[in-house]
């Protein structure tokens, strides 16, 4: 190959025509809606309820300024969205740019009562362009203000005001307007719709806001707030006394756990406020909720780093004064000592600087000494007071150690076998010619007879296929060694090729389309439960990415000899027979139920499953850790009785039950 010398473009008439005519200053909220990704963060069903989270907010700002005891939210049968609380009321009156300073607030960014210390001294809105925003990306919004015995309104339209802040009515006539409370005197009342240009899903998922609220409730004491739909007609209430505490033994509900009273410390570092709750079960995951002002900091920050070095520290210097660890033991690293722990870490300041306008990560550095010299003098109380607790503590990170290293070893073992092997990958992969992994897919197929006809019908350009024999490994109810000395599991591992717990690199992955192929029926479900548990557990990057998907091969084939349907359930079916009886072709139709992927021949697995034109693949993502952990933990867990309780609960929302 021989080095080609740079070619230097010509200058073109258009370049020439670039001047200073073409700089544009997009006005007032006009760059939202330009460009809504920058300040939501996406325009797709996450970004849709970011739109509520920065109303509700608002809210919260006034309950942890101790001047709102409650919170109403209302999903419309009509697609909008009404949030009202009893806080002070968004000021009114002439502001210094001329507008009424309720106007302001909405159609302003960075504008806002966060920014002086005057109005909140500890906040979740710290950019000022919350309410903004969604007044930008929704089709309507209206808003109501209760102060003084008399109420304000305004209303907008894409961010734009329809006319003028009006007063309205006194308290009585307001009263009537801001839910149910009797003697409301002050609040704010928001109705928003969503703009159809802008989002590409309109539909508010109601345990997702639930969720999110119910987490609000847990980090404000005596905070009421209520959550109802209209589309269904359902309402929740959410009221903790208890706070974090009452959090983390949620959280733990379902689970058998260590210290039966959960290890609780609060307390004010200069002017941070610090409290964190803990508890251990006898699980293998770690679940640690980190908050930041009631933002939910789902990338962590420096509080978790400070609870982590905590949370190491205190167990090591109390274990060995307790001589639960001998002198001569080592010391426990943080993953020992994070095996089976659920914590809730909240923090409170004056001003938190976060990463990006959705808040995921805290940067503030003074921050990690304040929850580390919090969160290490509460453990060590707790644990001299309930000696108890600290052995139990203690001897399962012992055990989690001798776990780690055996993990280590059979991890190298796994490594080292693909490595000297020159990169043997496992004999029963059939892999695909193409090498760039944003081109490659992988099948991971139930059973042998399926994966032969999945190997004979798949694209052997970019669809590779690894049968799985035998009963999967419930990574639920295993160690780290366990789950690397199984049969079906290491050969998964190797052909990924990307490590796995701590030291997966999703860099190195060799597909970046996994495809969870099982048959259409209970067990088949069962299979890809397990698989879906083992990827959540231990390559949870693999999800996060968008990379694992599971595959939907049909129930039924309805044909008459020249004509081939295929159905996913008996409504397709019982579909796809009128469609042939009214196309005039009633004659010697067939209905085949398959039993299972291996019934297929490879072109009805290609046609029905794998060919990228008319397979249905679903895209697995999980959007709210701490529920995913908690239905994980349920449904694969040891305990019987959440189990039980959990199928009679969902039992009724069944559809397709194989017997």
């Amino acid at each position: 190959m021989t080095a080609q010398p740079e070619r230097r473009p010509r200058r073109s008439k258009a370049s020439s025509e670039y001047t200073a005519a073409n700089i544009q200053v997009l006005e007032g909220l006009t760059a939202v809606r330009k460009r809504p990704g920058m300040y939501i963060g996406s325009t797709d069903q996450r970004g849709l309820h970011q739109l509520v989270w920065e109303v509700v907010d608002n809210s919260i700002d006034e309950a942890m300024a101790n001047v709102a005891t409650r919170i109403d939210v209302t999903i419309h049968g009509d697609g909008r969205v009404e949030v009202v609380d009893d806080g002070r009321g968004i000021p009114v009156g002439k502001h210094t740019s001329g507008k009424d300073a309720l106007e302001v607030v909405h159609t302003v960014l960075h504008a806002g009562g966060k920014f002086g210390g005057g109005g909140y001294k500890v906040s979740g809105g710290l950019h000022g362009v919350g309410v903004s925003v969604v007044n930008a990306l929704s089709v309507a919004m209206h808003v109501e203000v209760l102060r003084d015995g008399k109420r304000w309104t305004q209303e907008y339209s894409r961010g734009k005001p329809k006319g003028p802040v009006r007063q309205q009515g006194g308290s009585a006539e307001a009263n009537r307007g801001l839910v149910t409370a009797k003697e409301r005197k002050h609040g704010t009342r928001t109705f928003f719709q969503p703009d159809p240009e802008i989002f590409e899903d309109l539909d508010f998922n109601w345990d997702l806001i639930a969720t999110r609220l119910r987490e609000s409730a847990y980090l404000n004491k005596g905070l009421w707030i209520c959550l109802r739909d209209e589309r269904a007609d359902r309402e929740k209430n959410f009221y903790f006394e208890g706070g974090v505490t009452s959090f983390v033994r949620h959280l733990n509900r379902r689970r058998d756990v260590l210290n039966q009273r959960p290890i609780h410390v609060e307390r004010m570092v200069g002017t941070t406020s610090v409290e964190v709750a803990l508890q251990y079960n006898d699980g293998f995951a770690e679940n640690v909720l980190a908050f930041a002002n009631n933002i939910h900091t789902v990338d962590g920050g420096t509080h978790v780093t400070g609870f982590r070095a905590a949370l190491t520290s205190s167990l090591n210097d109390w274990a060995h004064k307790a001589g639960v660890l001998s002198e001569k033991d080592a010391n426990l690293s943080g993953d020992d000592v994070r095996e089976g722990l659920t914590a809730v870490i909240s923090v409170k300041l004056t001003d938190p600087q976060f990463e990006g306008q959705t808040k995921a990560k805290l940067g503030n550095a003074d921050v990690k000494g304040a929850v580390q010299a919090a969160v290490t003098d509460g453990i060590i109380q707790h644990l001299e007071e309930n000696p108890a607790d600290g052995r139990r503590i203690i001897e399962k990170s012992v055990t989690a150690a001798r776990a780690r290293e055996a993990a280590r070893k059979a991890r190298d073992l796994v490594i080292r076998k693909g490595a000297l092997d020159g990169m043997a990958l496992p004999g029963k992969l059939a892999d695909c010619q193409e090498r760039d992994p944003a081109r490659s897919e992988l099948y991971i197929v139930e059973g042998d007879s399926a994966g032969g006809s999945a190997k004979q019908g798949r694209d052997r350009r970019t669809q590779a296929v690894l049968p799985l024999r035998g009963k999967l490994l419930n990574v639920e109810k295993a160690r780290l060694d366990r789950v690397l000395s199984s049969e079906n599991i290491r050969p998964l591992i190797i052909a990924l090729g990307a490590g796995i717990g701590d030291q997966f690199d999703i860099a190195k992955l060799r597909y970046h389309k996994i495809c969870l192929l099982s048959d259409a029926d209970v067990d088949g479900a069962h299979i890809s439960t397990l698989l879906l548990t083992f990827f959540f557990r231990h390559m949870p990057d693999v999800i996060e990415q968008g990379y694992l998907y599971l595959c939907q091969p049909p129930l039924y084939r309805v044909s008459t000899g020249k004509v081939t349907r295929y159905a996913k359930d008996e409504k397709s079916r019982d579909q796809a027979l009128k469609d042939l009886s009214r196309e005039g072709k009633t004659k010697n139709i067939s209905v085949q139920r398959f039993k299972g992927l291996g019934e297929m021949n490879p072109e009805q697995l290609w046609e029905t499953t794998m060919n990228p034109d008319t397979r249905t693949l679903l895209q697995i993502s999980v959007r709210e850790a701490a529920d995913a952990d908690e239905v994980f933990s349920t449904l694969m867990g040891e305990r019987v009785e959440p189990r039980r309780d959990f199928i009679r609960g969902e039992a009724r929302k069944v559809r397709n039950l194989d017997f």
